[in-house]
């Protein structure tokens, strides 16, 4: 019976302890609360930001045109080149001078001057 007595005597203390001592976790959940709140803002902000700058370059973009794309000749090397005529002279076919040199079939034969 002693026992009994102790335990809940103890367990008496520890509820009344418990309504006295400040809550952790109420702290935390707060400090939690108030950074998604910070957070929430700082992202709305960084948004409405990012839709000014989007609106000020969709009527920049209005205004002005793209540059017209210019095919761009690969340059090639005056060895391969030579290589090239030199499979010609021997009457190798286009593909197969495309082959032996790792040209294309176009750039081959703009080597050799079909394409004048």
């Amino acid at each position: 019976m002693d026992y009994s007595l102790i335990i809940m005597i103890i367990g008496v203390l520890l509820i009344l302890v418990s309504f006295f001592i400040k809550d952790s976790v109420k702290k935390v959940e707060s400090e939690v609360e108030d950074l998604s709140f910070t957070l929430y803002q700082d992202v709305s902000t960084i948004k409405r930001r990012l839709k000014v700058i989007e609106e000020e370059l969709l009527i920049e973009g209005t205004t002005m045109k793209a540059p017209k794309k210019q095919k761009v000749q690969p340059v090639i090397h005056e060895i391969i080149k030579n290589q090239v005529l030199e499979l010609h002279k021997q009457g190798y076919s286009l593909p197969e001078i495309s082959k032996r040199s790792s040209l294309t079939v176009e750039e081959v034969n703009n080597v050799i001057g079909g394409d004048k």
